[in-house]
């Protein structure tokens, strides 16, 4: 009776085109200093809209407001930022890492209804809201029946 065995090529060129493939991505995981990355996130964010504005609401625990900053350039915001590793300066012994940290950005293109020069931020308990109000001329409006 034969059984099932998990095939593995030996082909050179195969090893030699994974081992590029994982410098390539190694590379492109470092930071501006050569160190390594350990992960990449970037924040969750909830878009809605209501009549008078359009609302984004993004996860940010653990970052306060000098970590992040706000960019707004045309129609699209641009949120960035950095979150620090906590356990590189306490010198404890980890058993397991599964919070994310390092930069980020996350950016929008706005809708061209929006004002763009009235856009409001606040954080509040870990979350990051930003009201992007539409322009007059594009809320919608109320007819009265004569």
């Amino acid at each position: 009776m034969s059984s099932l065995m998990r095939y593995t090529p030996t082909m050179p060129a195969f090893t030699s085109l994974r081992r590029e493939i994982d410098r390539i991505f190694d590379d492109l995981l470092r930071t501006e200093d050569g160190e390594q990355m350990t992960a990449l996130w970037a924040p969750r964010t909830d878009i809605s809209e209501t009549d008078d504005h359009y609302v984004l609401r993004m996860d940010m625990p653990g970052l306060s407001k000098k970590d992040i900053t706000i960019e707004l350039r045309d129609d699209t915001l641009t949120v960035s930022g950095e979150r620090k590793s906590e356990h590189e300066e306490k010198k404890e012994n980890l058993h397991r890492v599964e919070r994310s940290y390092g930069r980020f950005f996350r950016s929008f293109t706005l809708p061209q209804a929006s004002d763009t020069q009235k856009v409001k931020a606040h954080m509040k308990d870990g979350v990051l809201t930003i009201e992007v109000p539409k322009r007059e001329e594009t809320r919608p409006r109320r007819i009265e029946i004569s």
